[in-house]
């Protein structure tokens, strides 16, 4: 097992101290960096999986809830957050490698996974290939295949974009130098909040003070190409994928916002009827990001199904 104070450059603390966790790096084939919240009680940990674009900030207004009954990890894949990609793939088979060898080699036993977008798909990934490391599993909003309907057209222009080489480059090279550190994150706000009103400010102070920082590392914008691309591939084809939904002999929680506009509620609605062992909740007037935009009614959910299944015990 790794020992997880061993470090390369210590990771800036100021992500991490606010909200009352410690950063840590640990190398698994590169630099994997985590922020670690409360203290091993022998309860089951929980470790927190983000999506597409984004970082363990994304977490940071359940985190430290939880973190009162439990040990809680909120990890950053390579490259995204402050985990530089390196020399390595960025796709989601290869995220998914990085995350199992985290369980594994950091963690070192069961765990509640939480994933979120391309962070669920992820999640269950390794819930199928690997159950011996997830004890219990909280979808919130995952990365699913769109029910037939229109997506929405922005979502749809954007991933377009983003699928195509060259263009997609260009368009995050362009958005990079036009846009200030605050404005990006805005910009995401909108797009994953039913609400964007409701983003407090000190997360959203944090996540432009990232995005800051990450602007004097070396650029990351291939390995979110290559993350955005290899997600679209799951989904394009999805025999797989439900297949691996349908394996899942753990616990599950899917939760949902109904005004998702990167992933439709009636896809999600399509899947708790493919899989009626399966917990679901639909969460009204919600985007993407429910952990960010309704904290304490996704807590309520979360806690609540937890405790029904008896899963976080000392």
């Amino acid at each position: 097992m790794v020992d997880p104070n061993r470090v390369g450059e210590p990771a800036p603390q100021e992500f991490a101290d606010r909200w009352g966790g410690v950063g840590r790096v640990v190398d698994l084939d590169g630099p994997v960096h985590w922020v670690e919240y409360g203290e091993d009680t022998g309860a089951t940990p929980v470790v927190m999986v983000h999506g597409l674009g984004g970082s363990h900030l994304n977490w940071v207004r359940i985190a430290p809830v939880l973190a009162k009954r439990t040990r809680v990890l909120t990890v950053d894949l390579p490259g995204f957050g402050l985990s530089p990609s390196g020399h390595r793939r960025t796709g989601v088979d290869a995220n998914a490698a990085v995350l199992h060898r985290f369980l594994r080699e950091v963690v070192g036993r069961p765990v509640i996974l939480i994933g979120n977008s391309m962070g669920g798909m992820i999640s269950l990934f390794e819930a199928a290939a690997h159950p011996d490391t997830v004890s219990a599993l909280i979808l919130v909003d995952p990365a699913l295949p769109v029910a037939q309907r229109v997506p929405d057209p922005r979502i749809a222009v954007q991933f377009a974009m983003y699928f195509t080489p060259f263009v997609g480059e260009r368009y995050l090279q362009y958005a990079g130098r036009k846009m200030t550190d605050r404005q990006l994150v805005e910009r995401m706000i909108d797009l994953c909040f039913a609400d964007p009103s409701r983003a407090s400010e000190d997360s959203l102070a944090a996540a432009a003070a990232l995005t800051g920082y990450r602007r004097g590392l070396p650029p990351e914008d291939a390995a979110f190409l290559q993350a955005s691309r290899s997600l679209m591939r799951v989904l394009a084809r999805p025999r797989r994928y439900l297949g691996v939904m349908q394996s899942i002999a753990q616990p599950v929680l899917l939760l949902h916002g109904d005004r998702d506009r990167l992933v439709p509620v009636a896809a999600a609605r399509k899947v708790a009827t493919a899989n009626p062992r399966w917990d679901s909740v639909i969460l009204a007037d919600v985007g993407h990001t429910p952990q960010l935009e309704v904290p304490d009614a996704l807590l309520d959910h979360v806690q609540a199904w937890v405790d029904r299944h008896g899963l976080i015990d000392v």
